[in-house]
């Protein structure tokens, strides 16, 4: 009886301990499109952020130079918050992986806690042209 009893929690355990790494990979989503000069309060790549936690982007628009996306997300006031994004390019698509977190100069300070409608312009390698863009989260 003693065996059973430790043969199930060690399988609880085990099972616990596996399941994020079991999971399967998250399958990139369509983000939609909005139009050109949606206002929002513009923000800059930086890697340098602390507590970084993935995004999805609310949507993206077009820029005058086909080589750079603009995303759009909430964020907090870009005096203690930031965001950084890479992105993958394939001959079809456009995945965007965003992540928001706080500033390191931030990290001890009081922010106030408002949300914000931000945007985030990212560079390409090829013209977007009718790629689609999806969001890595």
């Amino acid at each position: 009886m003693r065996v059973l009893g430790v043969a199930a929690v060690l399988g609880v355990v085990l099972t616990t301990l596996a399941g994020p790494a079991a999971a399967q990979p998250i399958e990139p989503v369509p983000i939609p499109e909005s139009p050109p000069g949606t206002p929002a309060t513009m923000f800059v790549d930086d890697p340098a952020i602390v507590n970084a936690y993935p995004t999805r982007p609310q949507s993206w628009s077009r820029v005058p130079d086909d080589r750079v996306l603009r995303v759009h997300f909430t964020s907090g006031t870009p005096e203690c918050y930031g965001v950084t994004a890479t992105v993958v390019e394939t001959a079809d698509a456009v995945t965007v992986d965003l992540r928001t977190g706080t500033l390191p100069q931030a990290v001890d300070r009081a922010c106030i806690a408002i949300a914000l409608f931000g945007a985030l312009d990212v560079r390409l390698h090829e013209p977007l042209g009718v790629r689609r863009v999806l969001s890595a989260t």
